[in-house]
């Protein structure tokens, strides 16, 4: 077919529906004479990674449903009459597709998401929930909250990873239930400021803990005010960079020598992560237990508590980002051994450990320390163990920090990768990092670009204006994909649903989005201005890059349509009425 007149991937589009559609009519019909023959065809749709057929057994995939999906790949709900075309593709290549593969299991799984959520935060500095709370009663219960509403997002995310079971996480997500502009501007973001930004300050911290030990001269600091007097001498900024490009190349190595040399990783640290915030319970509860301790308690739990509710509100803002990370599995359902049953058997293991472990550390943290070290410092476990055990104790958490700091990298290059990867398979990216190495089966393209990134941001990045840019874009896609689970529930109400939560888990969360979200607009409305125009920026790029070209976009379309000769010689635009 060649209409030259018509815009390129509308033809595509319908082509390619067509196509797709001629294969389930064929397959009703017990016919298997029918096949996709275009390598372009198959080329164009080779971001559907799909998982094995048997997950999809009881879809039901209808001529109409097909045609309303969009050449680049919502169409994962199909029986299992259709093969999934991207995963033939990568097998010609010689390499197995990390769809596939199938190495993941349900302690990999915790490894992902506690390794994400345990990393330096509840060690270094839960101050600011702390401080504004006003009292260790007041204090515990708003963790308790922020834990609770972070569940429901996670909860919400089970429920989208196991109906829809890709790699990808909410680019997937975004994909089919509202189409592929809104998964590219999330992918747009993610890939080149929210994932390797994140990767960055994760990097910074964990160099920074490593120079305290270098760079301590026989005293860690532990103290708020000689702390802050000596944070140069103990982390100068060279040291800082170079260290935390090394921590970064180095998981980019692990992960790309094999997956499960990754997992294998994740799998130790998250032991080391437990064992360490077990370890702070276990000494703070035996101090409490023999009155030993800073007295906080003396004057009861509640003592002191705040009466601001806006005190409250920033107390919850700062725990709901301490739990940030429940999100991490849907990046890599797809790779599961079974995501039907596992994914949400994991987060719902993940999340009442972490908050656990954060209730029980803050509880240890409160019966060791006094009250305004508690609130101002920003090295608590290394003041925790100081106090305890002296210098060696400082020393013996620093290095417990540090590594939960290596862990938490390792477990978000392995994740963020497989965005990169999904991108590259969507059209987003350059199809060269949608591939697989031939020799160790992982991602190496997508995790050296991502590397690449992170490096950036960690020798030139500024990250004091970070946190408003994950307030406001990250928790915009969070608050989008959550209302996607509202929206299939009411316009696909038959679609497969191996788990499903309550209806008013992910409506809770998304009032809770819209609280993150316009704290950070109201409060720093320079930066929110300048997220929107980010995010915005991406929508001219969609359409150059996937979208069908420039001249395709709303209003602004019409200054990039191209010129095509008419029969009787004029010259017109394409699109324009003759």
């Amino acid at each position: 077919m060649s209409m030259t007149a018509e815009p390129k991937h509308t033809l595509l589009q319908q082509r390619d529906s067509f196509e797709l559609a001629s294969l389930v009519s064929s397959s009703s019909n017990g016919s298997d004479d029918n096949t996709i023959s275009s390598r372009g065809s198959i080329d164009r749709l080779s971001h559907l990674d799909y998982e094995d057929d048997e997950q999809f057994r009881n879809q039901q995939v209808s001529f109409d449903s097909l045609r309303r999906q969009s050449y680049s790949g919502s169409l994962f709900d199909y029986g299992d009459h259709l093969f999934p075309l991207a995963a033939s593709a990568d097998t010609r290549d010689g390499a197995l597709p990390l769809e596939k593969q199938k190495r993941l299991g349900i302690l990999n799984g915790l490894g992902l998401v506690i390794g994400v959520q345990i990393g330096s935060g509840i060690f270094s500095s839960p101050s600011q929930v702390d401080a504004q709370a006003g009292s260790p009663g007041a204090s515990l219960l708003v963790w308790l909250v922020a834990g609770i509403l972070a569940w429901t997002g996670a909860a919400s995310y089970a429920e989208l990873g196991t109906a829809i079971p890709l790699n990808g996480g909410a680019q997937a997500y975004l994909h089919h239930i509202f189409g592929p502009l809104p998964a590219f501007l999330f992918a747009w973001t993610a890939v080149t400021i929210l994932k390797p930004g994140s990767m960055a300050i994760i990097a910074i911290v964990f160099a920074e803990y490593i120079g305290r030990l270098i760079f301590s001269h026989g005293a860690l600091a532990t103290t708020t005010e000689s702390a802050s007097a000596q944070e140069d001498e103990y982390s100068p900024v060279w040291f800082n960079k170079t260290v935390a490009v090394a921590g970064v190349l180095l998981v980019t190595i692990l992960n790309a020598i094999s997956t499960k040399l990754g997992t294998r990783t994740g799998d130790i640290f998250l032991f080391l992560k437990i064992s360490s915030l077990v370890a702070i319970t276990v000494i703070g509860l035996i101090v409490l237990v023999f009155h030993k301790g800073a007295g906080n308690f003396s004057d009861g739990w509640f003592a002191g508590s705040s009466s601001s509710l806006g005190s409250y509100a920033i107390a919850l803002y700062a725990g709901l980002w301490a739990f940030d990370g429940w999100d991490n599995l849907n990046y890599v359902a797809a790779e599961m051994k079974n995501p039907s049953k596992d994914l949400p058997l994991v987060i719902h293991l993940a999340m009442p450990i972490v908050i656990t472990c954060y209730l029980t550390a803050n509880l240890a943290y409160y019966a060791v320390l006094p009250s305004l070290e508690l609130q101002k410092s920003s090295t608590i476990a290394l003041a925790f163990g100081e106090r305890v055990f002296g210098r060696v104790g400082a020393i013996v958490f620093t290095v417990c920090v540090a590594l939960s700091c290596f862990g938490a990298l390792n477990a978000v290059a392995f994740t963020s990768a497989r965005l990169v990867y999904v991108s590259g398979k969507d059209g987003f990216l350059p199809t060269r990092f949608g591939k697989v190495n031939k020799k160790t089966d992982t991602p190496i393209n997508a995790l050296l670009l991502q590397a690449a990134f992170t490096v950036v941001f960690v020798l030139v990045g500024e990250f004091k204006n970070l946190l408003t840019f994950y307030g406001v874009a990250g928790y915009l896609f969070y608050f989008l994909t959550v209302l996607g689970v509202i929206v299939l529930r009411a316009r696909e109400p038959d679609l497969d649903r191996p788990y499903k939560t309550f209806i008013l888990t992910p409506i809770t969360f998304c009032c809770v989005a819209l609280f993150l979200i316009s704290r950070g607009v109201f409060s720093a409305p320079l930066e929110a201005s300048f997220v929107a125009l980010f995010v915005m920026a991406g929508v001219p790029i969609y359409y150059w890059r996937a979208g069908g070209g420039l001249y395709k976009m709303p209003v602004l379309g019409r200054f990039f349509r191209p010129t095509i000769q008419h029969n009787d010689g004029t010259t017109g635009y394409i699109g324009a009425p003759n």
